[in-house]
Parts: structure tokens; sequence; C-alpha cells
């Protein structure tokens, strides 16, 4: 909690620290895939988890733009979508993400059907996409600075599982290039729009607790994914059921 007006400075200092105690690369199940102590099976249902993720930002930002009040703020926020959505068939971190479930052996029409979501998954996924729709601007902009924190997980992932899984290439984990100069132009943009317009202790509070909120969706995924799949390993009904555990 804040109970004074924070200067800039300030207000980015908290928001870093609620990064560093509760973004999910410190979640055992992020440090097991990054150690490479997960099978096949469990990084697949990752990999299918985190699709709906993936696919879900474009209608997260498409929301928050519809209610963005100025041309210059749309067009910094349409390049996200274009980011995800692509261009053309084919192209964007949707497209390459099913490229990385592809590269893992997953059927592309099971995983875009979501037919093996985890429940979880899937309220998680839908509660930050309300969020951002139903939320103030300043809120909706605040939970998307967990993008502060993803360059690190991002090179973590990558050379902890080229490093630690034989089944997984460059290739098949190329949507994460892109991230790591995407991710910081968004993220600059966002921290700068909330340092500027968080005026008051109600909204420092509000940005605040909408970052938490983020980190909470993201933590709560993986949470989801240990149960089912780690720990005690209760699959729901349903959902996805690894074939190769090798």
């Amino acid at each position: 909690m804040t109970h004074r007006l924070l200067t800039p400075e300030e207000l980015e200092a908290a928001l870093l620290a609620i990064g560093a105690e509760r973004y999910h690369n410190l979640h055992p199940f992020h440090r097991a895939l990054h150690d490479g102590k997960l099978n096949k099976g469990q990084v697949q249902a990752w990999a299918l988890n985190r699709y709906y993720y993936q696919a879900s930002i474009p209608a997260k930002d498409a929301t928050l733009l519809a209610r963005l009040p100025t041309a210059e703020l749309r067009r910094e926020w349409r390049r996200r979508l274009v980011d995800h959505d692509g261009t053309e068939p084919g192209t964007g971190g949707v497209a390459r993400w099913l490229r990385l479930t592809d590269g893992l052996g997953l059927d592309r029409a099971y995983v875009e059907s979501l037919d093996g979501l985890l429940p979880g998954t899937r309220f998680a996924v839908e509660a930050y996409v309300h969020f951002v729709r139903d939320r103030s601007i300043l809120e909706a902009i605040a939970s998307s600075l967990t993008e502060l924190f993803s360059p690190t997980i991002i090179s973590e992932r990558v050379s902890g599982m080229l490093r630690n899984y034989d089944f997984v290439t460059e290739e098949t984990l190329a949507y994460f290039t892109p991230r790591l100069t995407q991710a910081p132009q968004d993220s600059a943009f966002a921290l700068g729009y909330v340092k500027e317009h968080a005026r008051t202790v109600e909204q420092q509070q509000a940005v605040l607790n909408a970052l938490t909120f983020k980190c909470g969706v993201l933590w709560s995924m993986l949470d989801e994914l240990d149960y089912a799949y780690v720990a005690p390993g209760h699959i729901p009904p349903g959902a996805f059921k690894p074939q190769d555990a090798s």
C-alpha cells in the first residue's frame, strides 16, 4: 500500500519491487522448465496452455485500443496487435507460438481448438482480458508492465530449454527472438504512461494493484500446470493428457 503520493521514480521502484517478488520466473514450474526437469509431455502441456494466453493478447489489446482517446495512443497500442496477429496469415507472435507447439509434436488443430485447456488456464486468461476491458485505461496499461521483466525470463527459458531438451530447437523457440526487442519497447511506453498519468495516491495504488493482479494471473497459470502435470498430477477431465513422458 502507498499512503502518500510517490514521485515518478518512487512509483517505478515500487513497480519493479512487485516484479522482483511476484513475477513468475520464481515459480517452481518455471524453474523446472528452465532447468530441464520436465519431461516432454509436461513441456507440451505448458506450450498448449500458454497458447491460450498468447492468442488472447490481441483480443485484450483490441478492447483497450477501442477506448484510447487519441490517435497517438491508438497508433502506439495498435503496434501490439500487429506484433501478435501479424500483417498476413502465418506472421506474428501467435503464428510463431503455433510453430512452437508444432515443433513439440502437438496437433495444431487440437491446440487451436482449446479442447485440452486446463480450467484454471481458461479462468486466469479470461480474467485478464476482462480486467483490461473493464478497468480504467490507466489500470489496463499498468497491467501490461509484466513486460518489464520478460526479457529476463525469455533469456532463461530459451537458454535452459535448448541446453536441457533434445526435442527443442532454435527454430521451435523462434517465437521468443522478436520479443527480446518488442517487450522492452512496449514496457518503456507503458511505464512512461503510468508515471505521467498516475497523479494521485489512489491512481498510484491502482497502478500497483494492476501489476500485482497481472503477476497473479501468470503465477496462477503455472500453479494449475504444476498441480495437473507435476504434483500431485491430477489432470482434470477433458484436459490434455500427455502420451509421451520421455
